[in-house]
């Protein structure tokens, strides 16, 4: 018999203290992982939990991205607990912790693996509390606030009247703090509450000496108003178009699995599902990275989420996974007249719940009236596998693959997981598809070997021979087709198939206009990224092509709008915070913004050394070589993300750093040290322009002339302008580099001149061709003196 039909339930008040980590989302998983650890040791070491612990008076629950800690001793054990929390996250100011506290009915149960677990009214509630907080808060439920009214703890207590909480449901708020715990600002939904109350107030309200004037103003247009308001209000109020009743964004699942670690199978089904309505034709269905910033929107409107993104249906959800149980409850929701349309509870084994994706996608089709035509209904309601472990392998690489901010680790990891889904389930179509896709993003962006080139072939094509009609498989063959050999009608084939198999895929459409862009059709390409943004318009991942699109047409207003709407979608990404700091540099020679940005990351955040790299990058713009040194011998990275070659050698910008400030012996030691790595990349990756130009570039450095300008023609033959507008033009920024430095000014300096007006050569990165960057850098001294080169700089527009 379920637990929800037993006629005993043993209800009894627990006093639940409720705690999330700000932007945990937003994290690198690395990140999510080092966060997760602290915040665990923090309140273990509190006195509290250790008090009720060995009193037997204590439940822990770890609930996503943070826990709940329920007392069952005293009101004041949750408060208590969570000043001395407060007071220790002092030291750990990369913590942004919020907290909701309050007293209610618990049920106390056994779950499926014997544990004691909890359920009930007032876990609920204290998470409803905590969700209106923002970091450093500590909220109080009126009924908390009342238990503790008392001389000890009234002078903490400070009223924040009702909150509306999710769907509209009010509940009553005490901020509880003091001078070394708690914020005592007020929290940003309340100051939003009160901004719409007043507003609504000054427009009803007007000061007492206009009030005659306002009704005799009234009375003359009260007939013409009453006259036109029924042609107005036909003209107006026009029901949606179909198209925009079949508009739905599927919102991240809550995660209430008592292991923190199943987050991954929430937003797992939450992309599933997500996926299944995307090849729907009649439904637009809003992308999984715009709706990853709604993640802790709970105490949001749903109706303001909805014209956020531009639906008119919001799915919304929770998943809890118990060894081999799930269960998931979901409902549908009209968000214009804030009614539920449907709704579905799930509770079934692991094996049992494969394919529900496609049975939901089904019914939410059905309840919006879309017709599905036989082959979309095949395509939606298909089990992607029929092996649960599979399954699992699969989703945890998802949640990594799909990371905006995925670096190479991420995909390694990514690619080791999807082929232990594979290895469980050979037929396993979707795992093969993303498989391919990882391999060649691998390929693309980090090391371009033949390996990757024909591990991503082999798995895309053995998707599409299991499954010919997938979606993915013919989205990672076209991946293929254009970053590997370059054929962009074959690749536009593929993509477009994709695009029919799955209509909502964003993917599908930014890498149509990326192709575009190569072809150096730069507004057509711009026009494409921004259609993309308006029906997708919270994906971080077309705000990035935005950036990179306007950057690299020297539209700084426009790139830096595009950086500055990325960090609101991602306000973690390293990608947004850095990309404005460079656009502020590029655009007015001003490097603070980007120093200040980077002075702010938290100690011991340096994914692929990209940190380090570019803190590097700003010390040697500023011409600041002591700390250019120092930030290098600091860092434990040996290989950093800087170039667009993959990873440089971090002996390799030492010796920049010592050339750069007058010491060659220095310089060509530390060169020689890094001449093998080079060496050994091109040969890895004979067809790599990339590689062949980093090659050339030190060959420059350590004055080999000859073999530097052989080096860089040989990467401008192998990604001409002509075939790639993008990194062509990076390729001939290289070999105006290598020129410089190696004497050829008459060479340099009219391939520079023609560079400064074609669109792409920009890059965070030395071989970067703008006014500001040849102000600025170091590498082009050589040129610094010659009176041609100091009239491109002070006569070209930035």
């Amino acid at each position: 018999m379920p637990a929800e039909s037993q006629p005993s339930v043993q209800l009894q008040i627990g006093h639940v203290l409720f705690m999330d980590l700000v932007g945990y989302s937003m994290l690198l998983l690395d990140e999510q992982r080092q966060f997760q650890e602290q915040l665990t040791e923090i309140v273990r070491d509190t006195e509290q939990v250790r008090i009720a612990k060995e009193a037997g008076k204590l439940i822990r629950l770890p609930v996503g991205d943070g826990m709940a800690l329920v007392f069952f001793d005293s009101p004041e054990a949750p408060v208590r607990c969570a000043i001395e929390i407060s007071k220790r996250l002092k030291e750990y100011p990369q913590l942004k912790l919020r907290m909701g506290i309050h007293s209610g009915p618990i049920n106390e149960v056994r779950d499926v693996n014997d544990r004691t677990n909890v359920a009930g009214a007032g876990i609920n509630l204290a998470r409803r509390v905590m969700d209106c907080g923002d970091g450093g808060h500590i909220l109080l439920s009126k009924r908390v606030a009342e238990d503790l009214e008392s001389r000890r703890w009234t002078p903490y207590l400070h009223d924040l009247g009702e909150c509306a909480v999710k769907h509209g449901v009010p509940i009553f708020l005490v901020n509880f703090y003091g001078d070394d715990f708690g914020n005592p600002e007020s929290p940003k939904v309340i100051q939003h509450a009160q901004a719409e109350e007043a507003a609504k107030t000054a427009a009803i309200r007007a000061p007492p000496r206009f009030r005659a004037a306002y009704i005799a103003i009234a009375a003359a247009i009260f007939l013409l108003a009453a006259a036109s308001l029924s042609i107005w209000f036909y003209s107006r109020q026009t029901p949606a178009s179909p198209s925009e009743e079949k508009s739905i964004a599927v919102l991240p699942f809550e995660n209430f699995s008592p292991e923190k670690d199943n987050a991954f199978f929430a937003d797992g089904i939450q992309d599933d599902i997500l996926t299944s309505l995307a090849k729907i034709k009649e439904l637009t269905v809003i992308s999984r990275s715009s709706v990853m910033a709604f993640r802790e929107a709970a105490t949001q409107n749903l109706r303001n989420i909805g014209r956020k993104l531009g639906v008119a249906n919001i799915l919304e959800g929770s998943v809890r996974k118990e060894g081999d149980r799930v269960v998931l409850n979901v409902q549908l929701i009209d968000v214009q007249n804030n009614r539920q349309i449907w709704a579905n509870r799930y509770d079934r084994t692991l094996v049992d719940s494969l394919g529900l994706q496609g049975e939901l996608a089904g019914e939410i089709a059905e309840t919006l009236r879309a017709t599905l035509s036989e082959d979309e209904k095949a395509r939606a309601t298909s089990k992607p596998t029929q092996n649960a472990d599979a399954y699992v392998f699969y989703l945890r690489a998802n949640q990594i693959s799909q990371n905006p901010d995925a670096l190479l680790e991420d995909y390694e990891t990514a690619e080791q997981l999807y082929t232990q889904a594979i290895e469980l389930d050979p037929n396993f179509a979707l795992a093969h598809a993303r498989l391919a896709s990882v391999c060649a993003e691998i390929y693309r962006y980090y090391q371009p070997t033949d390996i990757w080139k024909t591990k991503a072939r082999i798995e895309a094509e053995t998707a599409l021979r299991l499954q010919p009609n997938l979606a993915e498989g013919h989205f990672a063959l076209g991946q293929c087709i254009y970053w590997m050999d370059q054929d962009y009608d074959r690749a536009l084939e593929q993509f477009k198939i994709a695009a029919r198999l799955s209509p909502s895929n964003a993917d599908t459409r930014r890498l149509i206009a990326a192709i575009e862009r190569r072809q150096g059709k730069w507004q057509q390409a711009l026009e494409a990224y921004e259609r993309v943004a308006k029906i997708d318009p919270q994906n971080p991942n077309t705000a990035r092509e935005l950036i990179n699109t306007n950057t690299s047409m020297r539209r700084w207003p426009e790139a830096a709008s595009w950086a500055e709407r990325m960090r609101a979608m991602a306000p973690m990404s390293f990608v947004a915070k850095s990309q404005r700091g460079y656009i502020e540099f590029w655009w007015k020679g001003d490097t603070r913004l980007l120093k200040s940005t980077l002075d702010q990351m938290p100690a011991g955040v340096d994914p692929d050394g990209s940190v380090t790299a570019a803190r590097w990058d700003v010390a040697m713009l500023q011409r600041d070589y002591a700390t250019a040194k120092k930030i290098l011998e600091t860092s434990s990275v040996n290989d950093l993300s800087y170039a667009t070659a993959g990873l440089t050698p971090k002996i390799f910008l030492e010796g920049c750093t010592y050339l750069a400030e007058g010491d060659n012996l220095g310089a060509q030691k530390a060169f020689e040290q890094a001449r093998p790595a080079f060496e050994a990349a091109v040969k890895e990756a004979p067809e790599s322009a990339e590689r062949h130009a980093g090659l050339g570039w030190l060959y420059a450095l350590m004055g080999r002339k000859n073999d530097a300008i052989a080096e860089g023609q040989r990467a401008v033959k192998l990604k001409p302008e002509s075939k790639d507008a993008v990194d062509g033009s990076l390729m001939s920024g290289y070999l105006a580099l290598i020129y410089a430095r190696v004497g050829e000014k008459d060479l340099a300096i009219p391939l520079i001149e023609r560079l400064l007006k074609t669109p792409g050569a920009v890059d965070s990165a030395d071989y970067s061709i703008t006014v500001n960057d040849l102000k600025y850098r170091w590498e082009w001294d050589p040129l610094r003196n010659d009176p041609r080169f100091q009239k491109l700089i002070t006569q070209s527009a930035p």
